[in-house]
């Protein structure tokens, strides 16, 4: 009897150890991501690069990840689940290292490429591992593992990042990756079956529909993160970039539904419920991915709060997250109605959103705490709610497929939104400089004295007549940089207000995700 018992509580040992690597290989990928965007304007700065160019990293990245999420059910199996995900941590972590090497944008945008075809394994993989390794019983404290995950490291990126820049430098945010990737690369060598997912038929290869894919979104994501440039400068390339793109995707889209053994499994996720719950993703994304590349942005440049305590600001409000997402596991079983609920966080976004764009410039920290609390409801109260029932929708031998595709849309919202936010921000700082700009002249009496004063504080340290008045010039266009930018960022959030606000719109009038 004793021997049953022993071999009992060590699989049982061992299915608890499982459900924490896969949250652990997934919740790796979306530290780094998360500290990589609240660090960008440093790394960025750290090459010598303006901020614009975020988008074609994060493009790079984008397209890294979607390309392994597209190939995920082939290498999966043809090399089994250990092995791929083996070699996806092997990419990521060499990514990683190249990232943290980068001198300039060219490498930064190469490494990130690498990072993303390592990285676009973690998070299909660890959640359709989840049905493949539990029983039915088990599911459910692994998807509970798998979710608080994911809001944990929510909670820790921001600050981690914060004090690793502020402290250390920019390149530790790679760095400090390194260490957990090969703690879990041996941990997953140890723990999962050697031929999990593995076919016992020959996986049926095809370069042509790759190459489409790989053309298709590079040009979908070039013409993200270039079309505002493109726009003025050469329009006539934009529109056949565009075109291009939206030719090859349709080829793709073609050729994948006629396929026997396609990339994306298109002919199977046709259910509308399943379709709105994605168009509903969509939206989580672009507003969360927006606000996370804005905030930083606001809180530190536009604010002039220090950098850690930017980072705290972040987290707090993951952590409010993460205390509504253990209350919405616990509770949520028992509210029938979850579109209410959608709807609900959709507004407390809005709500923040609004309450952000209306801070007085000399606002302290402090005057944050609210509007982040309210915006900690939002991810859990839109994002759980669609997760559990876009994939109801679906049969449980098209969840991988659904899955796949998903991750494959949150990848290019993630791509669009960032982009987005990054040329938005950087155009609406310049417009409001200059309006700033041309208010400041010899006949405004205020600009007059405020000029008048500074040079005479400058004098008084030491500096002479026209070195005090280079300084307080100097002085001057600092100030207007910093106010162009914190009344930039309160427009944009005033248009996130209102994507959220039409989101909550969009739930209200859908009818087929209840």
């Amino acid at each position: 009897m004793k021997a049953p018992r022993w071999h009992h509580f060590l699989h049982r040992e061992k299915q608890l150890l499982l459900m924490w690597l896969l949250g652990a290989l997934v919740g790796m990928e979306f530290l780094e991501n998360g500290m990589f965007v609240f660090a960008s304007s440093h790394i960025l700065g750290g090459i010598g690069v303006a901020p614009r160019e975020f988008a074609q990293v994060q493009a790079a990245y984008a397209i890294g990840s979607m390309l392994m999420i597209a190939m995920q059910q082939w290498l999966s199996r043809h090399f089994g689940y250990r092995h791929y995900l083996l070699l996806a941590l092997l990419l990521y972590a060499l990514g990683d290292l190249a990232s943290a090497n980068a001198a300039n944008l060219a490498e930064l945008t190469t490494a990130r490429l690498m990072q993303g075809l390592g990285g676009g394994a973690f998070f299909i993989s660890t959640r359709v591992l989840i049905p493949m390794l539990f029983s039915p019983a088990q599911r459910p404290r692994a998807v509970r593992v798998y979710m608080l995950s994911i809001f944990s490291v929510g909670a820790i990126g921001p600050l981690l990042s914060a004090w690793l820049v502020d402290g250390w430098g920019w390149r530790w945010v790679f760095w400090v990756v390194l260490p957990p990737a090969a703690l879990i690369a041996l941990a997953v060598r140890w723990l999962l079956p050697r031929h999990l997912g593995r076919s016992s038929t020959p996986v049926r290869w095809s370069l042509a529909p790759v190459l489409l894919f790989v053309l298709a979104i590079g040009c979908v994501q070039w013409s993200f993160s270039e079309a505002r440039y493109e726009l003025f400068d050469h329009p006539e390339r934009l529109a056949l970039v565009i075109l291009t793109g939206v030719l090859l995707l349709g080829l793709f889209g073609m050729h994948q539904w006629k396929h026997d053994e396609p990339l994306l499994h298109l002919r199977d996720l046709t259910h509308p419920g399943f379709l709105v719950g994605i168009a509903l993703y969509a939206l989580y994304y672009f507003i969360v991915n927006f606000s996370n590349y804005l905030f930083p942005q606001f809180a530190e440049q536009g604010l002039h709060i220090p950098l850690v305590t930017t980072g705290w600001l972040n987290s707090f409000a993951a952590l409010i997250s993460l205390a509504v997402a253990v209350l919405y596991i616990r509770y949520a079983g028992q509210v029938a109605n979850k579109r209410a609920l959608m709807m609900a966080g959709c507004i407390a976004m809005a709500g923040a959103s609004f309450w952000l764009s209306s801070i007085p410039p000399d606002a302290p920290a402090s005057a944050l705490y609210g509007a982040l609390v309210i915006k900690g409801f939002f991810g859990v109260l839109m994002v759980l709610p669609v997760a559990a029932l876009t994939f109801r929708a679906l049969d449980a031998r098209h969840f991988a497929k659904g899955y796949q595709s998903k991750n494959i849309m949150r990848q290019m919202m993630a791509s669009f939104s960032s982009a987005v936010a990054a040329v938005a921000l950087q155009d609406n700082r310049f417009m409001e400089y200059n309006d700033l700009a041309a208010r400041v002249t010899p006949s405004d009496p205020a600009a007059v004295s405020w000029l008048h004063a500074m040079q005479v504080h400058f004098e008084q340290l030491g500096y002479t007549v026209s070195q005090a008045q280079g300084a307080a010039l100097a002085e001057l266009g600092a100030t207007l940089q910093q106010q162009a930018l914190f009344m930039a960022c309160q427009h944009l959030y005033q248009v996130l207000g209102a994507v959220a606000a039409l989101a909550a719109v969009v739930v209200v009038s859908q009818r087929h995700l209840r």
